[in-house]
């Protein structure tokens, strides 16, 4: 078994398991030591307070989480690791700018929190010098309230911080790539991110090493292995990634308006092989007809001559003109659609199924093959 799926489940919030690696308890035993010194109610501090600072780290991870969900992609668990949290995400956001948002989320959580914690802290030391008590380096040396308060603040925004670091794998660096993914490839933008974690990682692993720092030495290790972990890598997509949205709608379907009677459709479905009609009204997409809905519609003996507008469906999945096939594909699975309408920004410009990107894969792949073929013969 993988060493890396020992994790326990602690809880679920908002249907995301929350998971404990079993490596979890070095963080608990390092709290702690660090207090020990003060007895038994030291090192109870420093167990609370390494568990309440993970509670921030969850937080951390549950907004990149659920914004995530936001666009439809799946998030099924957070995992709590000794140097930090892992939000799980079944696969990229398929634009730059969703990615951008998701990455953003997690430090968002964190300046949240500084912020509660600060007003918090604020009023409290306020409180205290108004009867006279006045807080001192040395009084933060002791477990105590106050010192629990100052610590998760300045742990909160070291994490925003940290975090926002302009390389990959950290959240920064997801955040550079989807700047440059505005003006680039996402696999141009990638290389850019990936490079920097490398150096930069490199070179805090080399000065820790000098130094004797074994926390940057390990800490910049764990950055340059993320870092290489996101280069791109051709050969494990699919030939779809390369083809757009945009490129697979029927750009010669056959468009209904509102008020068209339903046997007109019939009569399309018997001559054409379009199974799923757009529903147009002033320009605008207003629904979609599909042959199931024709038949549903059909069957009821309640219905005489209906009319378009009574069996469209008037609510129709959006997919960008600029998503790459694969991700629409996926998309459209998550969100249990088999139909989308292709946008290029709030131009409507015709609808695509599953069934055509399964087309679409089908013809690529061959491509793909004698591609590589001629290639081989040349």
């Amino acid at each position: 078994m993988n060493p890396l799926h020992w994790a326990v489940r602690v809880g679920r919030i908002a249907r995301i398991d929350v998971k404990v690696h079993v490596t979890f308890v070095l963080v608990l035993a390092l709290g702690a030591y660090q207090w020990g010194r003060h007895g038994v109610r030291g090192a109870v501090f420093g167990v609370v307070s390494m568990l309440l600072l993970f509670v921030c780290v969850t937080l951390h991870e549950l907004g990149h989480g659920l914004v995530a969900r936001s666009f439809q992609l799946p998030t099924d668990e957070i995992v709590l690791y000794p140097f930090g949290g892992a939000a799980k995400v079944d696969r990229e956001p398929p634009r730059a700018i969703q990615e951008l948002i998701v990455a953003g989320a997690g430090p968002i959580v964190n300046v949240a929190i500084s912020a509660v914690l600060a007003v918090v802290t604020g009023a409290r030391l306020e409180w205290q010098a108004m009867s006279g008590e006045t807080l001192t380096r040395a009084d933060l040396q002791e477990p105590s309230l106050n010192t629990l308060l100052v610590w998760l603040l300045s742990a909160n925004v070291m994490m925003a911080v940290f975090n926002m670091i302009p390389v990959l794998p950290m959240d920064g660096g997801r955040v550079l790539r989807a700047l440059l993914g505005l003006r680039m490839s996402t696999d141009r933008a990638t290389q850019i991110a990936v490079v920097g974690g490398v150096l930069l990682g490199g070179g805090g692993l080399a000065l820790g090493a000098i130094g004797g720092n074994v926390v940057l030495a390990v800490t910049a290790g764990v950055v340059v292995v993320g870092a290489v972990a996101e280069w791109p890598r051709e050969s494990r997509r699919s030939p779809l990634h390369f083809l757009r949205a945009g490129d697979a709608y029927n750009k010669g379907a056959i468009v209904l308006a509102p008020d068209d009677p339903l046997d007109r459709v019939v009569h399309y479905i018997l001559t054409s092989y379009q199974p799923d009609f757009a529903v147009v009204e002033n320009g605008k997409l207003v629904g979609a007809v599909t042959r199931k809905d024709v038949l549903e519609a059909l069957g009821d003996p309640q219905r005489v001559k209906p009319r378009v507008r009574e069996v469209m469906r008037p609510d129709v999945h959006r997919i960008a003109a600029d998503a790459a096939l694969d991700d629409a594909y996926e998309e459209m699975k998550s969100a249990r659609v088999s139909l989308s309408a292709v946008y290029d920004g709030e131009r409507y410009l015709g609808l695509v199924s599953q069934d055509d990107i399964a087309e679409a894969r089908l013809v690529a792949s061959y491509a793909s093959r004698r591609e590589e073929s001629s290639l081989r013969g040349s």
